[in-house]
């Protein structure tokens, strides 16, 4: 029987004989793999796996660098145990990493006091380098949940226990760096040597982990300044204070036991959204400088902006005012003059996709008191028409106006300022797996639009997830860099949400073949699901964000 076993490796397109046993590691030295940037990880058959994994099968391998988003995932998820390691090692406090924020993470300390000292950060950055320099080797272990539980519970790690016990599994795995141990909801790098980019400075009341930046991993991030967005994911974190539930075990732990209490969770998440929604519209219709004509209402794709729309709408109602609604949308050009991606693409996301001049003229002469006759983009045959569709702004009247690009200076800079008023919308999803392990945005909006795109529009889970790419690049230039533009930003994430999407998202993703690029997302996705406790829909109002997503809405898209 051979001792070798024969290795694909799509980096260098070759077929490789190695001995039964070898680590991806030695298998990159063996092949002397060249990237762009230091290789952090691999993937093995579409599966996201560490270096030091060991190959005793025929396998399909591709190494990745950290300019890879699984490999970027990989190298922060690295610096979130060093950072964890150095905090640890301060009596009887524990690292709280709290969410994304000004390209960097936000992190607190529990059991220590705010706002931490700059000295405290000081002391914590070094330890981090003295870590990083002595290159500590990190292997992952696996062992019997109750002896893992036991492990951890010798740390006073209540919140990672819990999250063991809700996810019922007989066997867990976790992370070993010397003596100190930690879980996370992914790979890691081999050792603390792979980190070379990365800082630790006062933010608020804590302090921001910075990050290398995805296009240059060589670089960190360039730090922004995000204050309506960090206000929002603080507004948050108050109203899970106030349901009880900081964490993903915690919460698995009240839908398990399947009492009132889970009801109340979905009841009042619902109410406050409504509250909000309620604050909004009386921030329009009570504004200072007068009654704004035009609202304007962005976020990224999956954000809930349609259904946030019509309940405002609702809202100012409330208010006295005669909302119309009008989509973005119907001013794109004419596909023939859309302009074209990098790969000769049309890129429907760009500026330019949308006739902004005509929309600022027709705004203009509605605000002068004049008709318009509203174009309408035929997607069929590529072509703007015009049906007819004519409307006036009658006394207090208001035009709720939604599209990706409602926020970009560009499309109401010739408007008096005061006509306008700016909404960002997003799902910004503010409860963790446990301490060391957040959850990101981009996860919660991209399992919806899954749902939906499979539900709504005929896309496999595979193709929504060949899109994500286009999808972000078209975010990051058209969206994001505008989103503090905003009057007032409208969070649409729902703390129990994910418990809810997981029985329609799973099959979904199941679907994928796990011989396609696209296989490696939907088991990321498959896996991060996993930690939830399933919720039954039956108890989700009909106005609800969610409805929009997975069917039931009382409200007509």
């Amino acid at each position: 029987m051979s001792n070798e076993i024969k290795i694909y490796c799509k980096n260098t397109d070759k077929h490789v004989y190695v001995p039964i046993g070898t680590s991806l590691l030695d298998l990159a030295k063996m092949l002397d793999i060249k990237m762009p940037y230091r290789i952090v990880s691999a993937r093995v058959n579409y599966k996201a796996r560490d270096l030091n994994f060991l190959l005793y099968r025929p396998k399909d391998v591709e190494f990745q660098d950290c300019s890879s988003q699984s490999g970027h995932r990989c190298y922060v998820r690295t610096l979130f145990m060093v950072l964890a390691k150095a905090v640890s090692e301060i009596e009887g406090c524990d690292l709280h990493v709290e969410h994304p924020c000004s390209r960097g993470i936000y992190c607190t300390i529990e059991g220590y006091d705010k706002p931490l000292a700059k000295e405290v950060i000081a002391q914590i950055k070094k330890r981090m380098e003295e870590i990083i320099e002595q290159d500590l080797k990190i292997e992952s272990q696996e062992d019997q949940t109750s002896v893992v539980k036991e492990l951890f519970a010798q740390r006073n790690s209540d919140r990672k226990t819990t999250l063991f016990d809700t996810l019922g599994e007989p066997y867990c795995r976790y992370f070993q760096m010397g003596d100190f141990i930690d879980y996370y909801n992914g790979v890691l790098m081999p050792s603390t040597g792979y980190i070379n980019v990365f800082d630790l400075i006062p933010f608020a009341e804590g302090m921001l982990l910075r990050i290398p930046d995805t296009h240059n991993p060589n670089m960190l991030s360039e730090q922004i300044d995000q204050p309506k967005m960090f206000g929002i994911y603080d507004e948050f974190l108050s109203w899970n204070r106030l349901l009880g539930i900081k964490n993903v075990g915690e919460f698995n732990t009240i839908v398990s036991k399947k009492d009132q209490k889970t009801k109340d969770i979905i009841q009042v998440s619902e109410a406050l959204q409504e509250k909000k929604i309620a604050s909004i519209a009386d921030m329009i219709a009570k504004r200072e400088t007068g009654v704004p004509r035009f609202v304007l209402i962005s976020g990224p794709s999956s954000s809930g902006k349609t259904t946030f729309s019509k309940r405002l709408t609702i809202q100012l109602m409330v208010n006295h005012l005669h909302p119309i609604t009008l989509s973005m949308d119907n001013y794109f050009v004419n596909r023939v003059d859309t302009p074209k991606d990098e790969n000769g693409e049309y890129d429907f996301e760009h500026i330019n996709a949308i006739d902004h001049e005509l929309f600022q003229q027709q705004l203009a002469d509605l605000l002068a008191g004049k008709e318009v006759e509203l174009p309408t983009y035929n997607f069929e045959t590529g072509k703007r028409e015009f049906r007819g569709k004519k409307i006036s702004l009658p006394e207090k009247g208001i035009l709720i106006i939604e599209g990706i690009h409602a926020l970009n200076p560009r499309v109401w800079e010739n408007l008096p300022k005061d006509a306008i008023f700016k909404i960002y919308v997003s799902a910004i999803t503010t409860i963790t797996l446990d301490n060391h392990n957040y959850i990101p945005t981009a996860d919660t909006r991209l399992i919806r639009r899954i749902i939906r795109d499979y539900r709504y529009r005929n896309y496999s889970a595979q193709e929504t997830i060949a899109r994500t790419p286009s999808v972000r690049r078209g975010e990051e230039r058209w969206i994001f860099p505008f989103e503090e533009n905003a009057d007032v930003m409208f969070n649409s994430a729902l703390l129990f949400e994910l418990g809810v999407l997981k029985k329609y998202a799973e099959p979904i993703l199941a679907e994928v073949p796990k011989s396609c690029e696209e296989y490696t997302e939907a088991h990321r996705l498959l896996k991060f699901l996993s930690y939830f406790a399933t919720i039954p829909e039956r108890d989700i109002p009909p106005t609800s964000m969610l409805r929009e997503f997975v069917g039931g809405s009382s409200f007509r898209y």
